[in-house]
């Protein structure tokens, strides 16, 4: 592309534009399936505790026990919340967004950090591993107090004897659900927590390519994943079952969403031509769940409205559409799903900024002009 690029040169959105290399995740062409580092998402969720897939972002290999281990107990050590950190989060009024929470709250994460002075303390990889794990542990707490506050709730203090899935779940209820809830809540955060240059992603990348810190760069990409074309669209899918009701109006409700030209959140994506490959690992989750809260009015109106869309559309679910419904049968608020995807993304966030400043370029790409020529200022 020249230094003066016209309008037939532009891909809106970067549609198919190849921007760097990465080694953290692909979607296998041959297979539909997301890998990370290699392995197939599928099977990590199927066999792997969240902490391990964590490693295996980080670190390019799953862990060895001992590793495992010595993550853990960091992880643990960590989710401990500072004080000025709950008085930042108690600051953002309840009627605001919990993204509103959870962007400020990692941004004053980045404030407290008292070893990024200076590009040194920015850019070491050592500090930078310790500052990911760090943000791991700390938003389990950040989201679930941002849901009890909402709810007139008082905080619940992290416990250590948890794994990072069961701690999450009682610091935002109060107890440990059974073991059903557990996996399934498991599942979710390993099917999301990477999907190599989404746009949250790559704000990620473009802000460390400028030799940011990581904090500046989860806060941007928290920014991007608020929006309902990316992370928001979770909670549209509950938004839509809520509206609908029940299975036998769902196809009327289709047609008439359809026709007014509403965007149907919860199917299709750019990536996958043939399905999302993490779907059935997530609807097998949802559908546990509904057997074990004996919700089958949900789980029916999740199949109708799916067998509607795809004999209109052709155009099958993704992760959000499964995660949406599982997410509020396990007592989150709805407006609490993107806050929990940020809680599993952060790994992949990090994943990436490291991998981006480890062979640094600066993302800048170029536009293409279509104002005015050049004129003159009246009077000048």
């Amino acid at each position: 592309m020249t230094d003066s690029p016209t309008e037939a040169d532009v891909r809106k959105g970067l549609a198919g534009v190849v921007a760097d290399t990465t080694a953290i995740s692909k979607v296998d062409p041959e297979t539909n399936s997301l890998l990370y580092r290699g392995y197939p998402v599928q099977d990590l969720a199927a066999t792997q505790p969240f902490e391990a897939v964590a490693h295996l972002l980080w670190h390019g290999e799953l862990p060895t026990a001992p590793e495992l281990a010595a993550l853990e107990q960091q992880e643990r050590s960590l989710r401990p919340m500072d004080e000025r950190t709950r008085r930042a989060l108690d600051d953002v009024p309840v009627s605001a967004h919990p993204m509103d929470a959870v962007r400020t709250a990692v941004s004053q994460l980045g404030g407290l950090d008292g070893t990024l002075g200076g590009e040194n303390g920015v850019l070491d990889p050592e500090l930078n591993r310790g500052r990911a794990v760090y943000l791991f542990a700390q938003l389990p707490g950040i989201v679930a107090h941002t849901q009890r506050r909402r709810r007139g709730l008082e905080p619940v203090a992290p416990r250590d004897d948890l794994d990072y899935a069961r701690n999450f779940l009682w610091q935002t209820f109060g107890e440990v659900p059974d073991d059903a809830v557990v996996d399934a809540f498991r599942v979710s955060l390993v099917l999301y927590a990477e999907h190599s240059f989404n746009a949250s992603t790559f704000t990620a990348r473009v802000i460390a390519s400028t030799l940011s810190d990581v904090y500046s760069a989860v806060t941007g990409a928290i920014g991007a994943l608020k929006g309902p074309l990316h992370g928001g669209a979770n909670e549209a899918v509950m938004h839509a079952f809520t509206e609908i009701g029940t299975a036998d109006r769902a196809a009327a409700w289709l047609d008439e969403a359809l026709a007014a030209r509403r965007k149907v959140m919860g199917f299709g994506h750019r990536v996958y031509k043939h399905g999302d490959s993490r779907v059935p690992s997530m609807k097998a989750a949802l559908d546990a769940l509904v057997a074990h809260y004996d919700r089958q009015d949900l789980g029916d109106l999740y199949d109708a409205l799916e067998s509607a869309f795809v004999e209109r559309k052709g155009i099958y679910p993704n992760l959000d559409y499964p995660a949406g419904p599982a997410y509020h049968l396990m007592g989150f608020d709805t407006d609490t799903f993107t806050p929990l995807f940020v809680a599993a993304r952060v790994t992949g966030w990090t994943a990436h900024v490291a991998e981006q400043q480890a062979a640094n370029s600066l993302i800048r790409p170029l536009s293409a002009y279509v104002g005015p020529a050049r004129r003159e200022v009246p009077g000048a």
